[in-house]
């Protein structure tokens, strides 16, 4: 597999549970990404989240996509660090693509509105076929 099959399997499935670190303590969401390419996996929030702050203070995280189906499904797990992406342009877009984020006051040029992605890190995909045997990592960006 390569890093294009884990862009077009997150684009397919693109609810995904985000785990983060608040001191020894793991949290995790479900959260709908914004889209995925070659350049890495988007995601938005706002400042109001308690995410944002444990993201400022440790930005490695780990991803869960998954798809169901008849038997237990597949999944694809994606580990890196976040990129905070302060682009007003960057921030103009998410705002189209999602314009329910206006309903909550969120604008591009105000600092409510967080922005980020993993670019660089691995990720491996695990299904019934795949339990037992060894992970076959995918590693992405520079």
């Amino acid at each position: 597999m390569e890093f294009t099959d884990c862009v077009k399997f997150a684009n397919e499935n693109p609810v995904a549970w985000l785990a983060t670190a608040e001191g020894d303590q793991p949290r995790v969401r479900g959260m709908g990404m914004w889209y995925a390419d070659e350049t890495g996996f988007y995601f938005q929030t706002a400042t109001m989240k308690e995410m944002v702050g444990q993201l400022e203070k440790n930005g490695k995280v780990e991803l869960a996509f998954y798809h169901p189906d008849e038997a237990v499904g597949t999944m694809l797990r994606v580990a890196g660090e976040i990129e905070f992406l302060d682009d007003v342009e960057v921030k103009k877009k998410v705002l189209a693509d999602r314009p329910f984020l206006g309903e909550f006051g969120l604008t591009a040029e105000g600092p409510e509105l967080v922005v980020f992605r993993i670019s660089k890190g691995e990720a491996h995909f695990w299904d019934w076929e795949s339990n037992l045997k060894p992970k076959e990592i995918i590693e992405f960006g520079d």
